[in-house]
């Protein structure tokens, strides 16, 4: 199991790009709840954030696309406005640890990088 970060360096209602080798990921703590997905945009590819770690829209309830503005859902990752509405954002499984989120090796090298 690889150790991504401590669930306590995410403040609630916010998000933290994370990179593991050359696979670019991100995790969103809303209601103190950890979700984890793949830092690409299901439309074109692209990393999703405006800038370092600004991930949500304005009003930190969902997951925005800087390419295009989509929207995302931030407990399922589903699109809801944008060019790949319909789409979703590709979760990644983790467990929770004593806090720290930590993911298989092999669930990222299937990504295909």
């Amino acid at each position: 199991m690889i150790n991504l970060i401590h669930s306590s360096e995410i403040k609630n209602d916010s998000a933290t790009g994370l990179k593991y080798k050359n696979i670019s990921l991100f995790a969103v703590k809303k209601d103190e709840e950890i979700f984890l997905y793949l830092n690409r945009c299901p439309h074109l590819g692209t990393p999703l954030e405006w800038s370092e770690d600004d991930f949500l829209d304005s009003e930190k309830a969902l997951i925005r696309c800087a390419t295009h503005g989509a929207l995302f859902q931030i407990n399922n990752g589903k699109c809801l406005v944008g060019p790949c509405q319909g789409k979703n954002l590709q979760p990644i499984p983790f467990e929770l640890e004593n806090g720290e989120i930590k993911v298989q090796e092999r669930a990222l090298i299937s990504l295909g990088f």
